[in-house]
């Protein structure tokens, strides 16, 4: 879990719109302390976000790359990271909107909000995005599911 997400489509001036993230690469120019290179070597399956006062699920995703387990089933044996933006629970500063659309976000909305998880065992965790806008509804739903726990290749 971390604060500052590595990637979103938000329309604010925060590093996540940002290709050169700092969060992603790592300090400017020695390009040293960034964190994508080390989740994705270790094989960390689900990295959670805030920050952005927003909810933006992603497929999963390194260096920009889109990297879903297959077309019909994209979070089953992924091949990178799967990032989940969850900052929509609320604060007096409104919810952050959206630009255009990219290709590496599956999901996103800007309800106010919260995310469940539920890990139902060594390779199955599910997630639920409920929107408090619209009574407790659950607007995005979907599952990961990960054979073997180990680096990216």
């Amino acid at each position: 879990m971390g604060h500052r997400p590595m990637y979103c489509t938000n329309d604010d001036k925060d590093d996540c719109t940002k290709f050169d993230d700092r969060v992603r690469n790592g300090m400017p120019f020695v390009k040293t302390f960034g964190l994508e290179e080390l989740f994705y070597k270790h094989g960390v399956d689900v990295e959670l976000w805030a920050h952005e006062h927003s909810y933006e699920r992603l497929w999963p995703i390194y260096d920009y790359k889109v990297l879903n387990g297959s077309y019909e089933k994209p979070y089953t044996n992924p091949k990178a990271p799967i990032h989940i933006v969850t900052g929509s629970a609320g604060c007096k500063e409104n919810h952050d909107s959206f630009g255009p659309q990219k290709d590496f976000c599956a999901f996103r909305a800007n309800d106010y909000g919260y995310t469940r998880m539920q890990a139902f065992n060594g390779t199955h965790l599910y997630f639920e995005q409920v929107s408090d806008d619209k009574d407790g509804k659950v607007i995005d739903s979907f599952w990961i599911i990960k054979d073997s726990h180990s680096a990216y290749n």
